[in-house]
């Protein structure tokens, strides 16, 4: 959770009324768009100064440039080769990568842990290329017009893989009325998605990959879906259903089925490059895996934001979620959350303005009190809900280290849910405090580096690793969650604190 960085990102464009015909580069065919390529390259611009705040660009001068001249060498070969493309790195651990208007592509460091190789990699790039080479973005403006919305949302999330369960991109396109994401998200269809899916395997041809590495992202993505299911069994939680946004699209089965039949076609090609296996551990061996300490650290119950000074413990049976803009941590049953986030610098200087501003109560009471030697106020009221209904309100505002104001707002489904919460609800609270020098020892941020895979196998590995559920993880992130195992010596990807 990066805590100083803004809610979620928020660009729009109006459009005109009529649009103009034009003929699609991949298709050939005549399509109306509310969009010129001109628009496209101008909100993609716009758009990607928005990302950048939002996540950052990962700071590794030789992963970037990488990565961009991969993604230059498949865009070269592209529909719309004569594009201005720009590629880069997100400083995110979500697994995902997606694509704005007008040629800019991104993958977050995240994803790039679970790449096999640079022709892996390729593909998940080209995938991108794909959406943005078919228009799929100006398509998705001129429905919304046809539709009589008149706004377009820039996307940034063209998401290659969901596989946060209630976390990444789902979480994102849920909240439609906030985020740029969801304007492209919720639209990407079947045809769309399988069709980038191709377009992927064919730049991957031209550019000499084979494109059966199609294949292997997409068994990835599988891959990512089967773990979030097996973490939400272990831990007592339900399943995810990947999100409503998921709904218009191809399954993962659907996909794999067709990349796999679509890239037999190209097996009598050949002659294809190196994977560039060895080049692309290289290349991530001692790359940030999961969270960065700039946005804050989760180590089983426990949360540390250095950068801040603060830590969090979880009760024992809640889970933590950490995102762009907020830290969650909810029961096993999810029907009860405590949710912090910073106070902005307008909400005021004291409890009573950050309560007021950010809470909006129509009636209420405070108790102050001190937590861990930090000023806080306890605040119990209600408000007025959308629907003109009164809604019960529970909150407490601490001021943490260099007097920064934190909200702790509980969230329930219901007052039963909130009764049966509150000891935990008041446990988090209790658990927050300025880090100690033990919070500070912990806080140490884990990265990729690369081994031989010993005769012990992912047990062995598994016994020095500092990840929850090590074995199982490390045979994700190496591609074999499903079975199977590496040659002995054959060099492995393994967690390590840095």
């Amino acid at each position: 959770m990066n805590l100083k960085l803004p809610s979620l990102l928020l660009t729009a464009l109006l459009l005109s009324a009529c649009g103009t015909t034009t003929v699609n580069p991949v298709t050939g065919q005549t399509e109306r768009s509310v969009m010129s390529e001109e628009d496209e390259v101008a909100e993609g611009a716009k758009a990607h100064a928005e990302v950048l705040k939002e996540y950052g660009a990962y700071n590794n001068a030789a992963v970037q440039r990488y990565v961009t001249n991969l993604g230059q060498a498949l865009a070269a070969q592209s529909h719309r080769n004569q594009l201005q493309w720009h590629f880069t790195v997100l400083d995110s651990p979500e697994i995902n990568a997606f694509a704005l208007p007008g040629g800019y592509v991104y993958v977050t460091r995240g994803i790039m842990a679970y790449m096999e190789s640079e022709a892996d990699l390729a593909g998940v790039i080209g995938h991108e290329i794909g959406h943005v080479t078919a228009r799929h973005g100006a398509q998705r403006a001129t429905r919304q017009q046809n539709a009589g919305l008149g706004v377009f949302a820039a996307s940034v999330l063209g998401a290659v893989l969901e596989s946060q369960g209630f976390g990444g991109a789902g979480q994102l396109a849920s909240q439609a009325s906030q985020s740029v994401a969801a304007g492209y998200v919720a639209s990407y269809g079947r045809e769309q998605e399988l069709q980038a899916d191709g377009l992927g395997a064919e730049y991957l041809a031209r550019t000499r990959y084979d494109p059966r590495n199609m294949v292997d992202v997409i068994n990835v993505l599988k891959n990512q879906e089967r773990f979030a299911a097996d973490q939400a069994k272990a831990e007592g939680r339900p399943v995810p259903s990947g999100g409503d946004w998921l709904a218009s699209h191809p399954s993962n089965d659907q996909r794999l089925q067709a990349i796999t039949a679509l890239s037999a076609q190209y097996k009598d090609q050949g002659n294809y490059n190196s994977e560039g296996r060895e080049r692309y551990l290289k290349l991530i061996s001692g790359m940030t895996f999961g969270d960065s300490p700039s946005q804050g650290l989760v180590r089983g119950r426990n949360f540390y934001h250095e950068p801040l000074g603060i830590a969090l413990t979880a009760p024992t049976g809640w889970y933590i979620q950490n995102d762009a803009d907020q830290l969650a941590l909810l029961n096993t049953a999810r029907d009860a959350a405590v949710v912090v986030r910073v106070a902005p610098a307008q909400a005021g200087k004291t409890h009573t303005d950050v309560i007021r501003t950010l809470l909006k109560p129509t009636q209420g009471r405070t108790e102050t009190t001190t937590l861990n030697g930090l000023q806080a106020t306890r605040f119990a009221g209600a408000r007025t809900a959308s629907n003109g209904q009164s809604q019960a309100l529970e909150a407490t505002v601490i001021t943490g280290p260099g007097d920064t104001i934190y909200l702790l707002q509980t969230s329930a489904k219901d007052a039963n849910a909130l009764q049966r919460a509150r000891a935990q609800v008041r446990e988090v609270e209790g658990s927050f405090r300025a880090l100690t020098a033990q919070d500070r020892a912990a806080a140490r941020p884990w990265g990729i580096k690369t081994v031989p895979y010993p005769k012990g196998g992912f047990a062995e590995l598994a016994k020095a690793s500092p990840i929850v559920r090590p074995e199982q993880q490390l045979r994700l992130i190496n591609g074999y969650y499903g079975g199977g195992e590496p040659k002995v010596g054959q060099l492995v990807k393994v967690v390590d604190p840095l």
